[in-house]
């Protein structure tokens, strides 16, 4: 088939998918977005498919939307836990979120357009965010694939948002491994699991991380 025929009947397909997005309430073209890009680079994203609902709000439920501070998610995707958040009652003028996908970026903006949504690469979120935030966070929620990164980066990674997080403020971590990303020995550092959430594909648990 011609690359321009090819092309045309892409479209037409992911409009149809549009449709029935409208006319069910889901979002179909998450997941074919999330494959697509996994297959490219599988080691830059946390998961295959978007978190499922159940893990979502199992993320947004540590984060308190009352605290006062912007509230930072690392590698959102297409938004499973953003949703989870604002239904949390997080104000999405409070959310900053740090994607590296130029199209989740794209997508973010269209779908929160209160948040602050920055492309770039989240491991390095403190000095992408400069001198944005105007107070301390009050949370950092994280999608990123820790478990596939050197054992330092990941302690520099939460050291980093500790500093910008105000006292007693959670990091909040998913994962398909039966065991932290962060050690729990870490110096200064409390790790609360979650049960097993088998609802989600692959099951993945929920670790919470807050500094003494």
């Amino acid at each position: 088939m011609p690359l321009l025929a090819f092309q045309m009947l892409e479209k037409k397909i992911e409009r149809r998918i549009r449709l029935l997005e409208r006319k069910s309430g889901l979002r179909f073209l998450d997941e074919v977005a999330f494959i697509r890009h996994w297959i490219d680079k599988p080691l830059s994203m946390g998961a295959v498919t978007p978190s499922s609902k159940v893990l979502a709000r199992a993320m947004a439920r540590s984060i308190d939307p009352k605290a006062s501070g912007p509230v930072i998610e690392l590698g959102p995707g297409t938004g499973a836990v953003t949703k989870a958040l604002v239904e949390r009652g997080v104000e999405p003028s409070r959310l900053v979120l740090v994607e590296f996908n130029p199209s989740f970026c794209r997508l973010l903006r269209t779908r929160y357009p209160g948040a602050t949504v920055i492309q770039g690469d989240a491991y390095r979120f403190k000095h992408l965010l400069g001198g944005l935030l105007k107070e301390p966070a009050s949370a950092v929620v994280s999608g990123l694939p820790l478990q596939t990164k050197p054992f330092k980066r990941r302690l520099q990674l939460i050291d980093e948002a500790f500093e910008l997080m105000a006292p007693d403020a959670p990091f909040v971590q998913f994962t398909y491994a039966m065991v932290t990303p962060i050690p729990k020995k870490h110096a200064g550092v409390t790790a609360q699991p979650s049960e097993l959430i088998w609802q989600n594909l692959p099951p993945a648990r929920v670790w919470v991380y807050r500094k003494n």
